[in-house]
């Protein structure tokens, strides 16, 4: 039994011989999450933001919204340089200000704060020193108040044993809750787990949900085992499809002129 399906099945705490719960848990995981969730989206045109989210968005700490760096880039040229995009607060103007404006979301239990909050502890933004025990107990906060983030930093740390114990059964039971929910980045680890473990079929299951939800890293592990002769013709040919109109539904003409000036 891999690594995932053994957490499936501590999860439903029966004895990893597995019966009808944990294989019921095992078909929820891979029938669930194939949407990207709704924070994933732009609060201003309210698409879909590219992955990485990272790269094609900025979050604003004074609401924790995620805007896409078109909306961002209009506002700009509206005049809204000194104020947020979506609430029209003031923007900080320095570490201290920024820090006042998480914390303020963090004391009413805003789990995006928490887990932004968790962030600068685990890297020691802010003015913090790198504080592990602190990131990981704001993280595990935040992800019991519904933060798929936090469940796959939780999960990464658990699995690799980074600043805790190594516990994968543990870390993967809290990226399977991300992944079920939607979280691409869960769901294409799992993917990982399952290859390394030469689960391959299992693999490419998880890998062609989260390449349809327009993450090219798990298109191209597909294709490196149609060219294995690990996964089909058919399966490549869907994941690419998928891929496309996943990426398609990101696009935007002031989103594709904010990636050709660097915004």
């Amino acid at each position: 039994m891999s690594n995932g399906a053994a957490a499936v099945a501590d999860s439903a705490n029966v004895e990893p011989a597995g019966l009808g719960v944990a294989q019921n848990l095992q078909q929820q995981l891979m029938t669930s999450g194939h949407e990207r969730p709704e924070e994933d989206a732009c609060p201003i045109c309210f698409d879909l933001i590219e992955l990485p989210v990272a790269k094609h968005s900025k979050t604003k700490v004074c609401c924790m919204k995620m805007m896409c760096n078109g909306c961002i880039m209009v506002a700009e040229r509206r005049g809204m340089n000194d104020i947020c995009p979506f609430c029209r607060t003031p923007l900080p103007v320095d570490d201290a200000s920024k820090l006042a404006m998480i914390q303020k979301r963090v004391n009413k239990g805003d789990a995006d704060a928490i887990n932004h909050l968790g962030y600068k502890y685990y890297y020691g933004k802010l003015g913090f020193t790198k504080d592990v025990p602190h990131a990981i107990e704001l993280w595990t906060e935040a992800a019991e108040l519904g933060s798929l983030d936090a469940h796959y930093e939780l999960g990464i740390l658990n699995y690799y044993g980074h600043g805790v114990q190594e516990d994968k059964p543990r870390g993967i039971h809290n990226l399977q809750q991300a992944a079920m929910k939607g979280h691409v980045g869960s769901r294409a680890f799992l993917g990982s787990v399952e290859y390394d473990e030469e689960n391959h079929q299992l693999a490419v299951q998880h890998w062609m949900i989260s390449a349809k939800m327009g993450d090219q890293k798990s298109l191209n592990n597909i294709k490196d085992m149609f060219k294995e002769g690990l996964a089909t013709k058919a399966q490549y040919a869907e994941a690419l499809l998928g891929y496309r109109d996943a990426v398609e539904e990101t696009r935007s003409p002031q989103r594709e002129e904010a990636k050709r000036l660097g915004v």
